[in-house]
């Protein structure tokens, strides 16, 4: 943290600012079209890249003839593994520490091995992108194919545990004997359930525009976390970082699929070396199933064991994923389970089976998003076995305190967020009966689920200057990935310094910027935030500093003891001065300062606390009784995440999380085909997402919460929080309503129909 003379600080002050639902800031630049995206910023000389991937998913290439696309019209340029430029190996499946995941090198055509179907094996670069991709189809390889493994259930018995899990959290917990608490257990709960393969699929596609000046390299991409991927780039083309330049403005989406570079920053910046000029590469959507990452299928088993009263004695949750052959991804399934409920006995595992495919990424919520899935379902079967209301069995098993750390939470109100979404919900309504709620042809269902992610902060620096007009610009390397980082970075500088909105500007996305944890894990407001907050505390302790001491100053020898900053001024005891017309006078070029925040993992209070967001998910579905037709009818999310920063923008993401539960539950799914290891469904026409008949009235309300264990503003993160449970709610709701169990996701009608009751006309 920047150092502060207590004495002398300012005195906080709120103007409201923080709290109120401003409209995004960027939202007039990107009705107009004037937000520019990676693919549509523009340099002269531009040449466009066309990749061409594998046809096999395992083997090498025998051989690749490149003759005809390098005749063919306006071609500049064909890349293969004979003529790339040197870079180093990729190394092992492993790195040796987690930030190495994010910045290892990532080479691309530097071997004829290929480890996964449409990993790629040629770039074409031409005048135009029509070129390129009419040049790419002219080349011509035969692969030495290889048998692959390509399938998780016949390969299980082929696990290993993993040395952690991702974000290095332990792989395996073990507290008490669950076995024994199982076996003696009056009422238990066993059961598997699958999640499948699913894919990011952002708007914006993964693009790149690269382009050297001399031995500098500048980089236009959509990219999350610009310090990770500028030392990726580095890594890769072994240049010391402050030689590349990353510019990541505005980003369509990224869900975790942008966390590194991928092959199109890598390939552009090859291209761009040995072509001396500048090279735009997109992937197609198509590409991006094989090459942008994915969440990996899992087998999950939960089981659960209670006394008579519904007090759970034991609790397990054992997860089996698919991970790559040459690149480990362990997503932390199960971490989640360690502290939601409590129970003397526990036991959460995390098993890898190495297929034939790339490598699973962070996507949306990472363990939570899929684990809620299984195990809200699994507390769902076992209230019904126990005759209690879901809620009720929740409640009964609120822990006192983290029950796996066994330190206090910093605040918990998960039972609240139940008790008032079932208020708000008409919960009493529910028919406990599966199958007894009916409107005509139509089964009805009420569905509930709990929600859960962890608080994290990220370390972060942002730089923050005031001008003799008293505009204020900050600075970060902060992305926007359309959560609406610009406006609440905004409030917290107006808020802080005590000016107008419309006195402050924010700039983001760029590498030269001061380095910040970046967006993803639900940290970006909060780490950016507070690296921001700092950054204007140090501004106003030099303004304040130069006022009393400056002949010019109006203010000059007025005691600090209770200054403020608000409504454009300074204000000392009874004195005061226009903030602009301050500065104007003892610094007409202005002051400028830093500040930064620590990774909460460094922090006494991130060690003292068990810090989450809660949430309570609520759905109502019909289910069509003659064809088993699943209609959303309403959802409800009642969430503690700490002070919200922005009302309008908190709840847009809450919203966006609810209709991936809807996705998660009913309809997403990549499927891969066990003989050839390709993705066969590599498109938004065969790949379905939730589109806006799929999506009902959805209802969010954050409870009034306030966390200083968190930052200083008492916020948590909650991007991905309206994801966690929200698919469980969807698929208990389905449940009540027809008293069919699905514990294979998707919940489609092959897997509903057979077993919906038979009810006569």
């Amino acid at each position: 943290m920047t150092e502060t003379k207590t004495s002398n600080r300012p005195r906080e002050t709120r103007s409201g600012i923080i709290g109120r639902p401003f409209d995004r800031i960027d939202g007039p630049l990107k009705v107009r079209g004037d937000a520019t995206y990676a693919y549509e910023n523009t340099l002269e000389g531009t040449a466009f890249g066309y990749i061409l991937g594998a046809a096999v998913a395992k083997g090498r290439i025998a051989e690749i003839d490149t003759a005809e696309a390098e005749r063919a019209p306006a071609v500049l340029l064909v890349m293969t593994h004979r003529n790339a430029p040197a870079q180093p190996d990729f190394g092992p499946a492993v790195t040796p520490t987690v930030p190495e995941v994010f910045t290892r090198a990532r080479p691309a055509l530097n071997s004829e091995r290929v480890r996964y179907y449409d990993e790629p094996v040629a770039l074409v670069v031409a005048e135009t992108f029509e070129a390129a991709r009419a040049a790419a189809g002219l080349i011509k390889v035969r692969y030495d194919e290889e048998p692959g493994l390509y399938d998780l259930s016949g390969h299980v018995a082929d696990a290993y545990a993993p040395k952690r899990t991702n974000a290095g959290f332990e792989t395996d917990s073990v507290i008490g004997d669950f076995e024994s608490a199982l076996a003696a257990a009056p009422v238990k709960v066993d059961a598997t359930y699958r999640t499948p393969f699913e894919h990011h699929n952002p708007m914006e596609p993964h693009a790149t525009l690269a382009a050297w000046s001399g031995n500098e390299l500048t980089i236009h991409t959509s990219a999350q976390t610009l310090a990770n991927f500028r030392a990726g780039v580095a890594s890769t083309l072994r240049i010391p970082p402050e030689r590349v330049r990353i510019i990541s403005p505005f980003i369509g989406g990224g869900f975790g699929s942008k966390l590194i570079a991928h092959a199109d920053t890598i390939l552009a910046a090859l291209a761009a070396k040995v072509l001396q000029r500048p090279v735009k590469i997109a992937l197609t959507r198509q590409q991006m199933f094989a090459n942008a990452g994915h969440r990996a299928e899992m087998i999950q088993q939960v089981r659960l064991s209670t006394d008579t009263d519904g007090r759970l004695t034991g609790i397990a949750h054992d997860v089996w994923s698919a991970t790559s052959s040459f690149e480990e991804y362990c997503e932390q399934t199960a971490v989640f389970a360690r502290s939601l409920y409590a129970a003397p006995n526990r036991v959460t595992r995390h098993r890898l089976v190495p297929l034939d495919i790339n490598r699973g990424e962070w996507m949306r919520s990472p363990g939570e998003a899929p684990g809620m899935l299984a195990f809200e379902c699994a507390m769902d079967e076992l209230a019904e076995r126990l005759g209690l209301d879901p809620i009720e069995l929740r409640i009964r098993n609120e822990p006192a305190q983290d029950p796996e750390r066994g330190v206090p939470f910093s605040t918990r109100n998960l039972v609240a967020c139940m008790e008032e979404g079932a208020r708000r919900f008409g919960w009493e309504r529910r028919n406990p009966t599966p199958g007894r709620a009916r409107e005509g042809r139509k089964l009805i269902g009420y569905g509930m689920a709990a929600a859960i992610r962890p608080n994290y902060i990220g370390a972060a620096t942002a730089r923050v200057a005031i001008d003799g007009d008293g505009r204020v610009t900050a600075r970060l390397d902060m992305t926007d990935i359309g959560t609406g980082t610009y406006t609440i970075l905004t409030q917290i500088a107006a808020d802080s310094l005590g000016v107008p909105i419309s006195s402050v500007k924010v700039e983001l996305g760029d590498s030269r910027f001061p380095r910040t944890a970046g967006s993803g894990g639900s940290w970006g407001a909060a780490s950016a935030g507070s690296a921001l907050h700092d950054a204007c505390n140090a501004l106003k302790e030099r303004i304040l500093e130069a006022a009393q001491s400056s002949e010019a100053s109006p203010l000059r020898g007025a005691g600090a003891t209770d200054a403020s900053f608000a409504d454009g001024e300074l204000r000392v005891g009874q004195r005061s001065a226009s903030l602009a017309e301050l500065v104007r006078r003892i610094a007409p070029d202005g002051f400028e300062a830093e500040g930064s925040v620590a990774a909460g993992a460094a922090t006494q209070s991130y060690k003292a606390y068990s810090q989450h967001s809660y949430g309570a998910h609520f759905a109502e579905v019909a289910v069509d009784c003659d064809t088993g037709e699943i209609r959303m009818r309403r959802m409800l999310a009642v969430m503690g995440a700490g002070r919200i920063l922005n009302p309008k923008t908190a709840r847009s993401q809450i919203i966006g999380g609810m209709t991936w539960g809807i996705g998660a539950a009913l309809m997403e799914q990549t499927v891969l085909d066990r003989r050839y290891g390709h993705f066969v469904n590599h498109d938004l026409a065969e790949y379905h997402v939730p589109i806006n008949g799929d999506v009902p009235e959805m209802e969010v309300v954050f409870l009034e919460e306030h966390d200083d264990k968190a930052n200083p503003f008492g916020a948590k993160g909650i991007g991905e929080l309206g994801v966690c449970g929200a698919g469980a709610a969807v698929a208990n709701a389905i449940y009540n309503a027809t008293g069919v169990r699905v514990r294979e996701f998707p919940i489609t009608l092959d897997k509903l129909l057979p077993a919906l009751p038979v009810i006569a006309i």
